[in-house]
C-alpha cells in the first residue's frame, strides 16, 4: 500500500482509543503499522514472512514507538492468545491477504474473544460477502458465520491504484463490531454444521439441502418446521437466529 491517504484513512475509520491492543495481520513493510502506534496502546503484528518480520522492528526502532510493537512470526491462520506474547487484542485492523481473509477473519474472532471490534482491507467482492444479509444475491457461509460473532457492514471502497504493483481487483474495508452470539442450545459448531449444509447445495430448499445433516429429508422438514422455517426456503433466505434454531432441532 503506497497510498499514505489510504493508510491515514483506514486509521481514523477504526476509530481506535489509546488503551486498544490492534493485532494487525500482514503487515509487510509496515506502511499501516507505522500508521497504527500512535493510535493505540500496543499492536501485535503478526507476519508469516521471516524476513519481513525480521525487519519491521528496524523499521519502526526510529519512530519513538519501538516498545509498543510487538511482532509475532507465525501464520495467522494457527495463532492462538497464547502466542502473542502476553497481549490481548481489542481490535484487529488488517490488510488481509485476498485469498485468506475471510478464513483468518473468522478464525481470529474464534480464538481471540477479547477483539471488540475490527477494521479489514479486503478483495471487494470478499467484503460484499462478509458484509450481505439475508435475502442477497452474495449472502453465503461467510456472511452467516461473521454474523455469529459480529456486526459487519461495509466502511467504504478502496481503489487499485493505491497499491503498488498495482492489482487487477478493487478493495473494500469491512467493519466489525462484536456482539454476542445467538441465545441457543445449540454450539457454534452445531450451527455451523447447518450452516455449512444449507449452502453446500444453495439451489436446493432447506428440505433437500439438509436432508444428510437430518438424516432424511422428512427430518429436515420436520426440523425446519419445528423451528418456524418454509422447509421450500433456501439457505439464502435465513438470518444466523434462523439457523441457530435448526441446529437446536436436530434428530
Amino acid at each position: 500500500m503506497i497510498d499514505a491517504g489510504t493508510v491515514r484513512r483506514i486509521v481514523r475509520v477504526a476509530d481506535l482509543s489509546p488503551d486498544d491492543v490492534v493485532i494487525e495481520v500482514g503487515p509487510g513493510l509496515g506502511s499501516l503499522t507505522l500508521a497504527l502506534l500512535p493510535s493505540a496502546a500496543h499492536v501485535v503484528a503478526v507476519e508469516i514472512d521471516p524476513v519481513l518480520a525480521r525487519q519491521l522492528p528496524i523499521t519502526v526502532a526510529d519512530r519513538d514507538a519501538a516498545d509498543r510493537l510487538t511482532v509475532v512470526n507465525a501464520d495467522a491462520m494457527k495463532i492462538t492468545l497464547d502466542d502473542l506474547c502476553g497481549h490481548v487484542p481489542t481490535a484487529l485492523v488488517a490488510n488481509l491477504p485476498y485469498n485468506v481473509a475471510v478464513p483468518v477473519v473468522l478464525h481470529l474472532l474464534e480464538v481471540l474473544p477479547s477483539l471488540r471490534k475490527g477494521l479489514v482491507m479486503v478483495q471487494s467482492e470478499v467484503a460484499d460477502r462478509l458484509a450481505a444479509g439475508p435475502g442477497s444475491k452474495v449472502y453465503g457461509v461467510p456472511s452467516v458465520k461473521a454474523a455469529w460473532y459480529a456486526d459487519v457492514r461495509r466502511a467504504g471502497p478502496v481503489g487499485r491504484t493505491v497499491f503498488w504493483p498495482v492489482p487487477n481487483v478493487d478493495s473494500g474495508l469491512v467493519s466489525l463490531v462484536r456482539r454476542d452470539p445467538p441465545e441457543t442450545t445449540a454450539s457454534r459448531e452445531e450451527v455451523f454444521a447447518v450452516v455449512d449444509a444449507a449452502f453446500a447445495q444453495r439451489r436446493k430448499t432447506l428440505r433437500a439441502a439438509l436432508s444428510s445433516w437430518a438424516g432424511s429429508p422428512a427430518d429436515a422438514e420436520r426440523a425446519l418446521r419445528a423451528a418456524g422455517v418454509d422447509p421450500s426456503a433456501r439457505g439464502e433466505q435465513l438470518d444466523i437466529h434462523a439457523f441457530a434454531r435448526i441446529a437446536e432441532l436436530k434428530p
